[in-house]
């Protein structure tokens, strides 16, 4: 937890006294500044009490089905999900199932996680259009409104378990571009593996030209490549061919084992703080609590032990790629796309021991009553 620096000036001290025996008292309190455990199985009940017995059987499953662990950043017409489709959700249900996403969240992390929503509603709208400027052929716009299944109504919405303060369970969002992975049992829990994407990374035309939902990630990328000197870039940028998607994607079985690139613990004050911000980028999507206490971990393992590496351009609407390689946690940054224009982002946040609470599980196990009978 990051400490607040006061500076106050006492003219009397007398008054010194009342203040440092407030202080004293404080110190034996510990301050929650986070949603907190009952108030994130409290929002994601009442979700669940808003639905009828027909949506609550297409939306609760199983701890322990094989699908929980299970995701796809391809559309639901290509790749179905598991749970209930939230397009078929009533008004109360949908007020709940955004107030139980805000408990989970920042606010950054539900913007954006709701702007990738609202983003696959505006692909079908920016298709519309390349079809009426004659972009398109009909057969083509057909495919994509009818088969691909873009939208903000089609995401997935998954419990897994019941939800509670001491057991496990978890929650799960899945559609285009978004998987979003909860598992918690007590007060432990993991938000990974976290998948987001934006096809297009900045929109180029009409109405909501301009607009970048996941605008950071890609400019503090850049703001870090910027501040290496010749020689610390000859380290960071490997020479290979740009990824056309992140690396750890669900459709591969390939992973990450070999650091590549340059160690932080070679970077001056400024550019370790730039990389420390871009790492925050990632962590601050998740509640106030979780976020620092996964910053806190990396801070404990050291970031001398974290290394970055580039791929591709230096610039915007280039295609370039980034990772973040540390003992315990990776992130991957891809911008490349179908079109090859640097203008379709896929980025991820993994944990290397707890994707899907693997880490509290293998404890919960191992230590849990009922199953060490």
């Amino acid at each position: 937890m990051r400490k607040n620096h006061i500076t106050m000036k006492i003219g009397n001290s007398r008054k010194l006294i009342p203040f440092l025996l407030l202080i004293a008292a404080m110190s034996s309190i510990q301050v929650c500044y986070g949603q907190g455990l009952t108030t994130i199985v409290a929002a994601t009940n009442n979700f669940l009490k808003t639905l009828n017995p027909e949506e609550l059987k297409a939306t609760q499953f199983s701890f322990t089905d094989s699908l929980r662990i299970k995701w796809s950043n391809f559309p639901v017409g290509m790749v179905p999900r598991a749970g209930i489709r939230y397009g078929t959700l009533g008004d109360q249900s949908r007020v709940a199932f955004h107030d139980m996403l805000s408990t989970f969240l920042s606010s950054q992390g539900y913007l954006k996680v709701t702007g990738i929503m609202q983003l696959d509603d505006i692909l079908n709208i920016l298709s519309q259009q390349a079809f009426d400027q004659g972009k398109m052929s009909a057969g083509q716009l057909k495919n994509i409104l009818e088969k691909l299944g873009w939208g903000y109504d089609n995401y997935f919405i998954s419990i897994w378990g019941t939800p509670n303060e001491k057991e496990p369970w978890g929650f799960s969002l899945g559609g285009h571009h978004m998987a979003l992975s909860l598992t918690m049992r007590g007060k432990d829990i993991s938000f990974t593996p976290m998948f987001v994407g934006t096809d297009p990374a900045q929109i180029q035309t009409a109405k909501y030209a301009g607009w970048r939902v996941l605008s950071k990630e890609e400019d503090y990328g850049f703001l870090l490549l910027g501040f290496l000197s010749k020689a610390q870039k000859a380290k960071a940028i490997l020479t290979q061919a740009t990824p056309k998607d992140i690396i750890t994607n669900p459709e591969s079985s390939q992973r990450i084992t070999t650091y590549s690139g340059i160690a932080a613990k070679e970077f001056n004050a400024d550019q370790l703080e730039v990389f420390k911000i871009l790492i925050q980028e990632y962590l601050h999507n998740f509640e106030h609590d979780v976020a620092h206490g996964l910053y806190d971990k990396i801070v404990k393992t050291g970031f001398d032990k974290v290394y970055f590496a580039w791929i591709g351009g230096e610039q915007r609407h280039t295609p370039h790629y980034y990772i973040i390689n540390g003992p315990d946690f990776l992130i991957e940054y891809d911008n490349v796309g179908f079109q090859n224009d640097g203008n379709h982002i896929h980025a991820i946040l993994r944990q290397k021991d707890n994707d899907f609470g693997s880490d509290i599980l293998k404890d919960h196990y191992l230590n849990s009553d009922h199953h060490k009978k």
